[in-house]
């Protein structure tokens, strides 16, 4: 009998975004491959659970490590965790058994961290990151070794906080958490021993806003005064407003992404999306001239860089009367429009790009007032046919 050749294993690139989808299950265990690291792969069980692991050879024999669950350890943790893994194979043969190494002081062992993780880092992540490090998170922990840093020590820092100090807590302190992990995968730390891990962050009042039929009205009329002297503002601001795209992938856009009726944007924040483009935002982009495919869609006076429109919205919101407006309250209140308009959150989160159902579902809070009101008039009604209202 000649032998059922063997199927290769289906390929992706496994990041953070990949892993917490929801991946079919099998009666048997099945591998997923990474497209950058070779040997770097996530094994999906009938339970359901998913776990990080790494391939090696040694002595001519194929070696399975595992990494973690990832539920509990991040994607770019695991990928970094592996490549070394990888490069410690190749020198000095398989892992030693796991020990708490001499650790050297965070200020030192973060530039380990960043040459390992922020390449697959967005560049403003990078530029976030590094400055909560450098503004933040060295001056209070910079001298200290990896090893040594305890939880009194975070909630010595967080009680030192205060007004802005608030808010720079909350930016820094994901960031060190993520620094401690990646020590707890280099066993520079105890499995288990962040720091950071429960630690509470201060409460700071929600930023949505959305905008009401009135306040529309006065957007509509300010953009419509300001097209003649600032048409590429306008348009990226009607863009924004008609498909509830981020600003990032609106500014950054390029023609070839350009694919009607839907916008097709390889590397949004949560990674390849696709955003419906209705006849509105149709409209918008027909009063462009369509160039070569690397071409942005909306570029500055000069032709060649993208729009920076802060400077010209903080006027129009002026002029609206409505100072407190964010170009990200656009997206809100599309969401917020499609809610009124009885669009069920499954299709809103699509419409988003939204890889979680979790993250529509704070815009449920929106729909109940929808199903309240519609509740409302229907027993309205019915108190007016039995007689109870006029």
């Amino acid at each position: 009998m000649v032998p059922r050749r063997r199927k290769p294993g289906r390929r992706a690139l496994l990041d953070g975004n990949f892993a917490r989808r929801k991946l079919p299950l099998r009666e048997t265990e099945y591998c997923i491959w990474d497209t950058e690291l070779a040997g770097f792969g996530l094994r999906v069980r009938p339970s359901g659970n998913y776990f990080w692991f790494v391939r090696v050879r040694h002595r001519g024999k194929h070696r399975r490590i595992s990494l973690g669950r990832t539920d509990e350890l991040d994607a770019a943790v695991a990928r970094a965790q592996a490549r070394r893994i990888l490069a410690e194979v190749a020198l000095d043969g398989l892992p030693k058994r796991a020990v708490v190494k001499a650790t050297p002081t965070l200020s030192d062992f973060v530039e380990t961290y960043w040459d390992d993780l922020s390449r697959v880092w967005k560049p403003s992540t990078i530029k976030r990151n590094r400055n909560a490090w450098r503004l933040s998170i060295e001056p209070e922990f910079g001298a200290m070794r990896v090893a040594d840093i305890m939880p009194a020590d975070i909630h010595r820092w967080r009680d030192g906080c205060s007004g802005a100090g608030e808010t720079s807590f909350n930016r820094a302190v994901p960031v060190l958490a993520s620094l401690m992990k990646y020590a707890e995968a280099l066993r520079m730390r105890r499995k288990g021993s962040n720091p950071c891990r429960g630690m509470p962050r201060f409460k700071r009042p929600k930023m949505e806003r959305y905008l009401t039929p009135a306040e529309y009205r006065r957007l509509g009329a300010a953009l419509r005064e300001a097209e003649a002297e600032h048409p590429i503002p306008v348009a990226m601001v009607r863009l924004l407003m008609f498909t509830g795209a981020r600003l990032g992938e609106i500014r950054f856009l390029r023609w070839g992404m350009v694919k009607p009726p839907r916008l097709v944007v390889p590397d949004s924040k949560t990674g390849p999306k696709v955003i419906w483009l209705n006849s509105q935002a149709l409209e918008v982009l027909a009063g462009f001239e369509r160039r070569e495919d690397d071409a942005l869609v909306l570029v500055n006076s000069r032709g060649k860089h993208p729009v920076n429109i802060e400077p010209w919205w903080y006027s129009l919101r002026r002029r609206c009367a409505m100072p407190d407006l964010r170009v990200h309250d656009l997206r809100h209140s599309f969401a917020s429009t499609a809610i009124m308009d009885n669009v069920p959150l499954a299709t809103i989160g699509k419409l988003l790009g939204h890889v979680l159902p979790e993250t529509t579902a704070k815009y449920a809070h929106l729909s109940d007032d929808v199903i309240g009101d519609a509740a409302e008039r229907i027993s309205g009604s019915l108190a007016q046919a039995i007689g109870l209202r006029p």
